[in-house]
């Protein structure tokens, strides 16, 4: 589980560079994406935290998390990508939220592997 610590440490703080990256890109118009970024960066830092001191429900929580996280973001990925595909520019947003869907999703993998 050391491994699945560290990974979730190192995701929340990608999830939190993200939100601020979503920020510095719009300061009027994307608090949210701080806000979120910032919010669920803390939470899977935390699962992350507790995994390396060996409490083993904290996987089951950054699981639920997660997969929450991975929803929403294919949701906002997809709205960005219309959004894109409409001629608005939104193509850092766009691109920011589906990196951040890929990084969930390889999480997701991360966690599912260190059940075995």
């Amino acid at each position: 589980m050391k491994f699945t610590g560290r990974w979730f440490l190192g995701f929340g703080l990608f999830l939190i560079l993200c939100g601020i990256a979503g920020y510095l890109s719009n300061p009027s118009g994307a608090k949210t994406a701080l806000l979120s970024g910032g919010t669920f960066g803390l939470l899977s830092a935390f699962w992350g935290f507790l995994m390396l001191r060996g409490v083993t429900h904290a996987r089951l929580a950054a699981l639920i998390s997660t997969t929450f996280l991975t929803a929403v973001f294919s949701w906002r990925a997809s709205v960005g990508w219309m959004a894109v595909a409409a001629g608005e520019p939104k193509l850092f947003a766009a691109s920011l939220i589906t990196l951040m869907l890929a990084g969930s999703c390889l999480s997701i993998a991360v966690l599912l592997k260190s059940w075995r």
